[in-house]
This record gives C-alpha cells, structure tokens and sequence, in this order.
C-alpha cells in the first residue's frame, strides 16, 4: 500500500463514497450528454446549497473550469485582473487566453496571494478603457483558497466584488479548493460567492475527494447568458456522452455535507502539521496556514529526516546555504498518525 503523499492533494485516492456512487451509475442505460436525472438534478442541488437558482455545468478538470469561466467573462479584447502567483497566470499553459480567443491576463501584485481593492481599482483604471487601442477591463478573478494557502475574508471578497461591479467588470472566483474555504471560515457558501457579486465560481471538487469532476456555477443576472457557456463548454470537449458518471460524482460530493467534512479534515491535519513541524529548530511558515497547504523555509536536514520516513513530498527548493523551502499539502484522507510520525521525525 502506498504511504501518504504530503506534496500535494491531487495525489489522494478517491472516497469510498465517491467510489460507490459511481457503481450505483454504473448500471443500465441512462440519456447521453447531461440528459440523465442526475445531471438534471444538479442545480437543484448547488441551489439548495447557495441559498438561490444557479446554473451549473460539469467539466473534467478544475484547468478547464478556469479556462472556461474567462472565456466566459471576457472578450477576446477584454482584461481579466489576477494575482500574478494565480493559477490561471502561471499554472494554466496559457490557456485561459487560448479558450478566450486572447483575452489579457493582467497580473497583479498581492500580499501571500491576495488582491486588494486599491491595487486592482488602480491597475483597472490606468488607461482609458474605451479607447480602441487599449485592452477593454472585464473581469477581476481571485482565487479561493489562494494558491499560498490563505484566505480572504468576506469583507475582503465583498469590497473586491464591489469594485468589479462599479467598474463594470464580471467577478471570478476560482473555487479549486472552496471547500476548504468555507470549511475554515465557517461562512455559507452564499456569502462567499453571489452574496458578495461573484458571478461566476470554478468549484473545486477533484482535490477533496472525487475522481475527476468540478463543476461551473453561474449566479445572478450572469444566468442569462448561459447558454453561451454551454456552447463553449461543448467546443471545449466537455459535454461528456456518459455525463452521469461526472455529475453522480458531484451528486455523492455535496450529499451529507461529505464536501465540508472532508474538507475540515483535511484544514486540522494541516494546523497541526504546521505547528507541530514550527517546534522544529529553524522551521518557520512563509504564509499563514488557513486551509490545508503549508509553505515553509527548513533547514535540508530537517527535509532529509522528514524523507526518511517514507512518506511523499514534491522536492526541496534549495536556497544553497543548507537551508530551503518545501510545500506540504493535505487530504480529506490524511492519517492523523502520520501527522504524528513526521512532526516527530522533523523534531529529531
């Protein structure tokens, strides 16, 4: 059996619940293409969830999601504003601007993976954005846990989605991990998202326990143009013919609060991860730990004694003075005894 793997949560297995609802699919012959009734059932469900009517469309992987909801929001000449570590920017191959038809991706600075209100009004308006020869503002996108494993706050998202809306532009949020947002914050998913003028949310659901699923949700007066998302979700490959076996995933993700409970999960092992390997001489965090992903600086040995217990990582960015950085990420499916077995083995 393998041991666990701290580099990443995309290197989790599958619950066991995702698993069966899966098998329970797997039976007979349903409609092709979305036509199933679990695919028919699912705005029902994320509705429930949100607190109102929303539109919602699976897709394979959380890159597609992203890709799809900038093409979604912004013109080929529009401007999309991101944080510059954002996974859209950097992480993405280029590929929110190739779905889009060339949308920008104008990269903004921000403080362990925020933007802030200031910057972005700033950078919005620094050109004059009906002149033809000048990229058109379109959408602000954030990320939610950002990709350094912090957190906005509900304030912080509501005046980010205050100043899309007065200057016109569509509000993003990519959800990769926005159960371990609301599993943190202990908000409702409504106020984290429409409530504070997202339009548009990439909602997270591979690295939390699913096979491979995630899914579009549109909010709002956005809704009346989704059919143009479900046009450019078929050009992308994305209408499955055996839909049913991404959106009973879903289906099974979202029932009994499975989403939120493993995403808690997942958000304790890694505060105590954290603290636990802070005990260690010459740790420290780069960024506060909000969610379940952990950046530190270590001193190597302290890596080579955490690598001699087996267990997965991604390799250590040497800063060549003994010392460097590492990621740790955890899982819905984390042992808290391997927690234990590692904090140990960095303590020494």
């Amino acid at each position: 059996m393998a041991k666990t793997h701290f580099g990443s949560d995309n290197v989790s297995g599958i619950a066991p619940e995702i698993l069966d609802a899966i098998a329970r699919a797997n039976h007979g012959g349903v409609d092709s293409y979305g036509g199933d009734d679990v695919t028919a059932s699912l705005e029902k469900s994320f509705g429930d969830i949100f607190e109102t009517e929303v539109s919602v469309l699976p897709v394979g992987t959380g890159t597609i999601a992203n890709c799809l909801a900038v093409s979604f929001v912004a013109p080929p000449w529009g401007a999309v504003y991101c944080h510059r570590d954002s996974h859209i920017m950097v992480d993405e191959a280029n590929g929110p601007e190739f779905f889009s038809g060339g949308a920008k991706l104008a990269d903004l600075p921000g403080d362990h993976g925020r933007l802030d209100p200031v910057t972005v009004r700033a950078a919005a308006t620094a050109f004059d954005a009906d002149d033809v020869h000048h990229p058109m503002r379109a959408a602000l996108s954030i990320t939610q846990a950002t990709e350094w494993g912090t957190l906005y706050s509900l304030d912080q998202v509501r005046e980010l989605g205050t100043v899309a809306g007065k200057l016109g532009m569509d509000f993003h949020m990519d959800g990769a991990r926005f159960a371990n947002a609301i599993a943190a914050m202990g908000c409702t998913p409504a106020e984290l998202t429409w409530k504070a003028g997202v339009d548009v949310l990439s909602f997270g659901a591979t690295k939390n326990g699913c096979l491979a699923v995630e899914a579009l949700v549109v909010f709002g007066a956005k809704r009346k143009q989704f059919g143009t998302l479900r046009r450019l979700h078929k050009r992308a490959g994305q209408l499955y013919s055996k839909m049913r076996f991404f959106s009973t995933q879903l289906d099974a993700y979202l029932a009994d609060n499975n989403w939120l409970s493993w995403a808690g999960h997942a958000n304790a092992q890694a505060k105590r991860l954290s603290e636990g390997l802070c005990e260690a001489d010459g740790v420290d965090l780069l960024h506060p730990v909000e969610a379940n992903e952990i950046f530190l600086s270590l001193p190597e040995s302290v890596f080579i004694a955490m690598q001699a217990t087996g267990f997965g990582f991604y390799p250590i960015a040497s800063a060549g003075d003994g010392t460097g950085t590492i990621r740790l990420v955890t899982a819905f499916d984390t042992d808290p005894a391997d927690v234990e077995t590692l904090i140990a083995a960095a303590k020494g």
